[in-house]
């Protein structure tokens, strides 16, 4: 198999090449690809060095090419950053003028990021499908992953999309209850960066009234939410949810410190240059620091159930609806456990969600159907209603000035914005 990678020359890179190295043996070549070539020189002969240190008998490209770098590929992964670390450090900002959270992901920052991201994704999807192989898949680790894969799906891509939040509950529940992470089987349900985890399965057994009898305080402690909100929704969910949980705390936490996007920017300056060292053949610590933990064993484990290389393993998808979750429309992007195999994956069965998780999941199913139309089309219009739509803003005085804010603070990606 040959595996593109698209956005290659991310310091993050090394994370799922050293994957690929220890995991991927059905992978010939993995072709890096990025404009920034200084950088993918760098990154590109460390790939290298990861895969020779675990004897791969695959072999590791890199080309500032898109085009030749996708030719007859048999999967993309897109890992891309449009703006890089300077625009994730504005979607960080600006919506905090209206008390509003500012993260990439989630309400007027993760909006801005869908805004320059879907019209560069499509553009370079359309490129994989006139290059690559005939049924090619796409595998889209860039975020908003839900709107993304979204947009790729509306365009008749093969697209799925992927997030590492639910293979680092695995991982994580595994450890607190002494068991191989392979044992582990979420019910893992909500859309990108909303979602909850209703039970942990070992042997056919819900182990989570365990866990949350147990290690209720560690679990806390990892989300990000109060022990108290966890007793009384009786799931675990991710710590993207404590930015609707805790919302003001955030506010007013991030008006006194420096934003993620500043401590990733130092982080990505030091890793650089780490790599720059000849002799260094394996991950560093520091790249922990990075974020995206468990992305590259997620990434392998997926695109080996794609190609028929395991046994059906469950993965946390996003991909259509298609009745899984009645409440919404079969043409929604959700993410929940699914097992993969040649066809695709095929989302395991979803019993009942309780009100207030559905009535959440409707409420951003709403605003992201409104972002991917903002996304896709543009105008200062779409950008409002999509603002005024999502519940952490939800006000016209907010939306509107949120509206000049990420236009002005966007315009050099956004063609529409002149």
């Amino acid at each position: 198999m040959k595996i593109a990678v698209i956005g290659g020359g991310s310091t993050y890179t090394p994370e799922l090449v050293d994957g690929f190295a220890r995991l991927g043996s059905m992978v010939d070549e993995l072709v890096l690809i990025d404009p920034a070539t200084d950088r993918l020189a760098v990154v590109g002969a460390f790939a290298a060095r990861i895969f020779a240190r675990h004897g791969h008998p695959g072999k590791v490209t890199w080309t500032g090419d898109l085009d030749a770098g996708v030719t007859d590929a048999d999967a993309a992964v897109l890992q891309l950053r449009v703006g890089g670390q300077q625009a994730r450090i504005s979607d960080e900002t600006f919506p905090l003028g209206c008390g509003c959270v500012g993260q990439e992901t989630t309400g007027a920052g993760g909006l801005a990021k869908a805004l320059r991201t879907v019209p560069v994704i499509l553009d370079v999807a359309a490129r994989i499908r006139s290059r690559a192989k005939p049924g090619a898949w796409i595998v889209d680790f860039t975020n908003p992953v839900g709107i993304v894969t979204r947009a790729l799906l509306d365009e008749g891509h093969r697209a799925v999309g992927l997030c590492n939040v639910a293979i680092g509950f695995q991982r994580r529940f595994a450890g607190l209850l002494g068991v191989d992470p392979s044992s582990v089987i979420l019910d893992h349900v909500g859309l990108n960066h909303l979602t909850w985890e209703r039970a942990a399965y070992v042997d056919n057994v819900d182990r989570l009234p365990d866990l949350l009898t147990n290690h209720i305080s560690e679990i806390s402690a990892e989300v990000d939410v109060p022990s108290e909100v966890i007793r009384a929704l009786g799931v675990v969910p991710s710590y993207y949810l404590s930015y609707f949980y805790a919302h003001d705390r955030h506010v007013r936490d991030a008006r006194n410190a420096p934003t993620r996007g500043q401590r990733v920017a130092e982080i990505e300056s030091t890793l650089l240059e780490m790599y720059r060292d000849v002799t260094l053949d394996a991950k560093p610590a520091l790249l922990a620091e990075r974020g995206g933990a468990f992305y590259s064993e997620a990434a392998v484990g997926l695109l080996a159930s794609l190609f028929g290389h395991d046994d059906n393993s469950v993965h946390s998808v996003n991909l259509r609806n298609n009745g899984t979750l009645p409440f919404l429309p079969d043409r929604a992007v959700i993410e929940v456990s699914a097992r993969a195999g040649l066809e695709g994956p095929s989302p395991l069965p979803v019993t009942p969600l309780p009100p207030d998780l559905a009535a959440l999941i409707t409420h951003i199913w709403g605003y992201e159907e409104l972002a991917v139309e903002a996304a896709v089309r543009g105008g200062p219009d779409r950008v409002y209603r999509a603002l005024l739509a999502h519940p952490l803003i939800g006000q016209h005085e907010y939306a509107a000035k949120l509206t000049g804010d990420l236009i002005a603070a966007g315009r050099d990606h956004l063609a529409w914005a002149g």
